[in-house]
């Protein structure tokens, strides 16, 4: 049981570092692609793309502390009331469980004798409670918000530091050129990763990161190709 909370955990660290780094990644590339496509020279690239970069990244990280804030004192909240219950209501409380695990399949008198055995030590009750009645796993912790927060930050940093990259060494065509190519091969590698978490074949969930992402790009570079002219007319 251990191992399957272990491997649980590690698969929503693993999801929400992907997904992360590929939030970064396509927007800050269809930013940059907009301002390419509108022909402008390195140093407004540049610019663009570092604020999109550090304003997604404190976006991200201040809605997922907020996020991850209420989430925790609510379920504080929840657990708190519980206990509250169960010290002025035990008797409510155990018949409450009972019902749960007849629901479950349990006869009444074995339901009846199991809760009763789990009511008599107050933590054993909580944590049942917490786990029949409110669906919370209480060994998981309610997460911390400046870690999740922190989380958020660096993977959509790191995602959307990858089209800048080639712009703060060359620009122009050969920049644009170049911003596409390490975009598409890390949208690759994100949309393969995500095959470890959906047992998807490698290849279709590449291709279809790829896809997605490019496409997003492309649009955005047309965008900005039309509204240049146009600026320029």
């Amino acid at each position: 049981m251990g191992e399957q909370v272990s491997v649980t955990g590690k698969s929503g660290t693993l999801r929400a570092a992907i997904f992360g780094v590929n939030d970064g990644l396509v927007s800050n590339a269809a930013l940059i692609m907009g301002f390419a496509g509108a022909s402008q020279g390195r140093s407004v690239i540049l610019l663009a793309g570092i604020s999109g970069l550090l304003a997604g990244a404190f976006s991200m990280a201040a809605g997922e502390y907020v996020s991850m804030r209420v989430q925790r004192e609510l379920l504080e909240r929840m657990l708190h009331l519980e206990a509250h219950e169960l010290g002025i209501d035990p008797e409510g409380e155990l018949a409450e469980l009972a019902v749960l695990y007849e629901r479950k399949g349990l006869d009444p008198a074995l339901a009846r004798q199991v809760a009763t055995q789990l009511m008599a030590d107050p933590e054993v009750a909580l944590d049942t409670h917490a786990r029949e009645e409110l669906g919370i796993d209480p060994d998981e912790g309610l997460g911390s918000p400046v870690a999740a927060a922190f989380s958020s930050f660096v993977t959509f940093a790191v995602g959307a530091f990858v089209p800048l990259l080639a712009f703060l060494f060359v620009g122009g065509t050969a920049g644009t050129l170049w911003s596409i190519a390490s975009t598409g091969a890390a949208l690759l590698a994100v949309g393969g990763a995500t095959s470890f978490l959906t047992g998807k074949p490698v290849a279709r969930s590449a291709l279809r990161m790829f896809s997605i992402g490019i496409g997003a790009a492309a649009v955005t570079y047309a965008i900005g190709s039309l509204l240049g002219v146009s600026v320029v007319g």
